[in-house]
């Protein structure tokens, strides 16, 4: 199974502030247990909402909206894709992470084709399973 590790954002995130150099070394540290352990499959820090857009569609139009945003308590700050077993083991590797003073993480687990029973036809799984390999590829 995969898990989406969502880190929500604060106002420091949102202000631009860059973490300290001990947090970034505690962070490297757990990002290599993950990695050795054939648990972390991405794992990013996002730019603050003052940086980026949002695009709402509706009845075939789109609206763009400038950030910065304002429910901070909404948004994202990074992420990490992870490869475990269980929710429960997504959980225990995440209460081993460096995370402190009232930082909040969601974990939310991936979609697989399966999932989505008869309506993944055999041609719409193959299709997936061809895109996946593609993207695979231009990684190396």
């Amino acid at each position: 199974m995969r898990f989406m590790v969502i880190v929500k954002a604060d106002k420091n995130s949102e202000a631009g502030v860059m973490p300290s150099r001990e947090i970034l070394t505690a962070m490297g540290k757990y990002n290599e247990q993950l990695v050795k352990a054939g648990v972390m499959l991405a794992g990013e820090g996002l730019h603050p909402t003052s940086k980026g857009k949002r695009v709402k569609f509706s009845g075939g139009k789109h609206t763009i909206t400038d950030g910065p945003f304002a429910e901070t308590k909404e948004l994202i700050a990074g992420f990490w894709l992870w490869q475990l077993r269980s929710m429960d083991e997504a959980v225990e590797w995440l209460k081993r992470s460096p995370f402190d003073g009232g930082t909040e993480i969601e974990i939310r687990q991936v979609f697989e084709a399966d999932d989505f029973g008869a309506e993944m036809t055999p041609e719409l799984k193959e299709q997936e399973e061809r895109l996946r390999a593609e993207v695979s590829k231009k990684k190396k």
